[in-house]
């Protein structure tokens, strides 16, 4: 591929001048962890990590990082639904602070037979039109027997023809393998079929056919189709392939007072129960709760059951864009007898001066991914991305989030999101979380400011027993720090202590303006996210922002 530059934010021949006041305050991180020039610079692939992630010595030493900020869901006019062009987007994504975007297309006869090819050579023009930003192609896969799943690949020789080629063997939609509301597409034979799919992603990556593939479960709860069980599938099929799922979804603006309705929800989540749905979700699941998935926002609930099997399984945030909202463009007119089918790809759009029907936010306007790197670059990013160095956001809450464990006494720098530090039984450990407050206002014109930030810890158990197990009885809100008018760089110190049990933390944040006892009580979760009214539920008025969690494996004393 052609080389790629730096981010102006990274670039040290950018005058601070030419940067906006979140680019400077990226610099200044950047400058702390010791990256800042020569150290952060382009290259292939991050450092590998030891063979045995660290597990074979006490404590546990993370590299200093720099968060790129990111969006892996995202529809362009190679989409049959959505509306605009790649350079649109490239130009959205980089007006709103994006170092790295995913182009995510539909599934779908006309992309399989036509848009792929197309989009491959928009994907390669616009990587040189846009040097400073990391443009992947990818596919939003219809999962067999469930839901969506963004799939992508680092560039290479073969990037669009294994994406071609995993379409056509795979896609849930174009096999009618997928959950469209016949009464036989939930059979274990399209379960079995998920499952060889990301397995086969992971050979054309282990043969080298591709440099890497990644893999993340879409808007998880929006239909209720994606069960505990098959998550867990997916997340075993095939190591670090399907490393995650949307803790937020798109269509953010789907409940701006206004807009779509009386009955919209944030995430376009407006769904009930149906007979493809699965039967153990409590009608709790199928909305949002400031924003984010139920799986998510849950304390105790599904997500935590999974990291309490002591297995790493990622959150993101992304504007699933398709349709603006306050935009003013059109989708184009079609030439008589062409259509999506025989061209895969939409018209361009059309300017009409009136505002026109949408849900979503440009890439980075409201919906961050902040994915911790060592060096810049498309294998970087994704090694992140695999490694949990996660942190995600709403509204440009944060401009920057650090996260570290390390034992009491010890002064380096410890293990950060999506690692493990080892420990004896009765160690005393330090949480240090350093939060880079908000240094402009976000694109809605307000200046974000974080009031509380929570700690949330839960007891590893290893795998479960029933595999459809959604709940995590020891997780829990365990200490809240009130950061109310607390501006700049700040460090927290939380204490914790290693009992008998292997554990982990993660934290999560807010605004402050809209919180409740959480689904599973207070005394699990005392001031947690909450539903809006339908058709009342303007984003920038409920930001949070949430951390992947950080493992404490504890042996013997």
């Amino acid at each position: 591929m052609t080389e790629q530059q730096l981010p102006s934010w990274a670039d040290p021949s950018v005058s601070p001048a030419g940067l906006d006041a979140q680019g400077i305050s990226r610099r200044r991180l950047l400058r702390r962890a010791g990256l800042f020039g020569t150290v952060f610079a382009l290259a292939p692939a991050a450092p590998a990590l030891a063979a045995d992630g660290g597990r074979g010595r006490l404590g546990g030493e993370d590299p200093r990082l720099a968060y790129l900020v990111g969006d892996h869901h995202v529809h362009s006019v190679y989409s049959h639904d959505a509306k605009y062009t790649f350079s649109q987007l490239a130009a959205a994504g980089a007006r709103y602070g994006l170092d790295w975007m995913v182009f995510t297309e539909h599934s779908n006869v006309g992309h399989a037979e036509y848009g792929a090819a197309l989009e491959h050579r928009e994907i390669l023009t616009a990587r040189a039109e846009n040097p400073r930003q990391l443009i992947f192609q990818g596919l939003e896969w219809y999962i067999p027997a469930a839901e969506h799943a963004t799939v992508f690949v680092a560039p290479g020789r073969h990037e669009a023809g294994l994406l071609t080629r995993f379409e056509r063997l795979y896609d849930g939609k174009l096999l009618g393998y997928d959950k469209g509301g016949a009464a036989d597409t939930d059979t274990a034979r399209n379960e079995a079929h998920a499952v060889a799919a990301l397995k086969w992603l992971a050979r054309q990556r282990r043969s080298g056919y591709v440099d890497d593939v990644l893999a993340f479960a879409n808007h998880p709860l929006r239909l209720g189709i994606d069960s505990p069980h098959e998550l867990r599938a997916w997340r075993d099929a095939a190591e670090g392939i399907m490393v995650g799922m949307e803790g937020s979804p798109g269509a953010q603006g789907a409940a701006i007072p206004g807009l779509r309705g009386a009955a919209s929800v944030r995430g376009e989540y407006e769904n009930k129960p149906s007979a493809q749905s699965w039967s153990g979700y409590p009608a709790d699941a199928y909305v949002t709760y400031g924003g984010f998935d139920w799986a998510t926002a849950t304390v105790g609930g599904l997500w935590d059951s999974m990291l309490a099997e002591g297995r790493l399984f990622s959150v993101t945030a992304n504007s699933d864009a398709h349709r603006v909202v306050h935009d003013t463009l059109r989708n184009g007119d079609w030439a008589p007898g062409r259509n999506f089918d025989n061209t895969g790809k939409l018209p361009d759009p059309v300017e009409t001066g009136t505002v026109q029907a949408g849900s979503d936010f440009w890439p980075g306007q409201f919906s961050r991914t902040h994915v911790g790197v060592s060096r810049y670059g498309y294998r970087p990013v994704m090694a992140g991305l695999r490694a949990g160095r996660v942190w995600v956001d709403h509204g440009h809450l944060l401009d920057g989030l650090e996260v570290r464990v390390r034992r009491a006494g010890e002064h380096g720098r410890g293990v950060t999101l999506g690692g493990r530090l080892r420990v004896r039984r009765g160690e005393r450990l330090v949480l240090d979380i350093t939060v880079t407050s908000a240094s402009r206002p976000n694109p809605h014109g307000v200046l974000p400011k974080l009031a509380h930030v929570d700690v949330i810890r839960g007891a590893v158990r290893g795998p479960v027993a029933d595999r459809d197990d959604w709940r995590a009885p020891d997780t829990r809100v365990v200490r809240t720090e009130d950061v109310t008018g607390r501006t700049g760089t700040y460090t927290l110190r939380v204490p914790l202590a290693a009992g008998a049990e292997s554990f982990y933390v993660r934290l999560r944040g807010s605004d402050g303006n809209r919180h409740a006892a959480g689904l599973l009580g207070a005394s699990v979760d005392p001031h947690g996210p909450v539903a809006h009214t339908p058709g009342d539920g303007d984003p920038w008025t409920d930001t949070w922002f949430y951390s992947n969690p950080v493992f404490v494996d504890v042996v013997g004393s």
